[in-house]
């Protein structure tokens, strides 16, 4: 009986000795440098300080079994995304990009569009009688160039977020299942907010918030 006890309190202390062992391998093999860390990497990496960023996003993910810090950010026009290792602060990869004019391009659809309504109007003056056709061509292909500017949106999109301002939106014009809509995002205190703007009435069709 005293051999059978020995032998299960050995078992059991084998066992124990080896779960610590494993446990230990575990912690070691999972460093975590933490987003501040990570957050460091990338501006340092940018040459550039937190207060000249927008748009300030870190988050995390698993890639392959490892941690990766996604850092994003935006600085006088050019958007910088990066992936930063979670256990040492490397580099992984770092991706630049122009932002365009996105307000821009929005405002010339508008315009463009209203010359072309205006040019129907000329038409039909004219006697050519071709507004009724150039109408219903205008209807086929959903171009409605009555509505809202793509100022008002971002003001619409801006009010639901109390603080935010122009430098933490992304607005772009856009046409999807037969209508004309605004869509973007705001990336603001540790939220990033998405959405979707009809542009011919000014209702939000789609809001999202997620925090990260």
């Amino acid at each position: 009986m005293k051999m059978k006890k020995f032998v299960i309190m050995t078992m059991v202390t084998v066992m124990t000795a080896a779960a610590a062992v494993v446990f230990t391998g575990c912690g070691a093999g999972g460093k975590d440098i933490g987003k501040e860390a990570a957050l460091e990497a990338a501006l340092n990496d940018a040459g550039v300080s937190e207060s000249d960023t927008t748009r300030l996003r870190v988050s995390s993910e698993r890639d392959d079994g490892r941690k990766v810090y996604e850092v994003r950010f935006d600085v006088e026009g050019t958007e910088y995304d990066y992936e930063i290792s979670g256990t040492d602060g490397q580099i992984l990869s770092v991706d630049t990009e122009r932002i365009s004019g996105g307000n821009e391009g929005a405002d010339a659809a508008v315009n463009s569009g209203a010359e072309q309504g205006n040019g129907q109007n000329v038409d039909q003056q004219n006697g050519n009688g071709q507004n009724s056709g150039s109408a219903d061509a205008g209807t086929q292909n959903g171009a409605d160039t009555t509505g809202i500017s793509i100022e008002e949106a971002t003001e619409i999109a801006l009010e639901r977020v109390p603080g935010a301002t122009a430098d933490d939106i992304r607005i772009k014009s856009d046409y999807d299942d037969g209508k004309n809509k605004y869509e973007g995002d705001i990336i603001f205190e540790g939220k990033e907010y998405e959405f979707e703007i009809d542009a011919s009435t000014g209702t939000v069709l789609e809001w999202s918030e997620e925090r990260y």
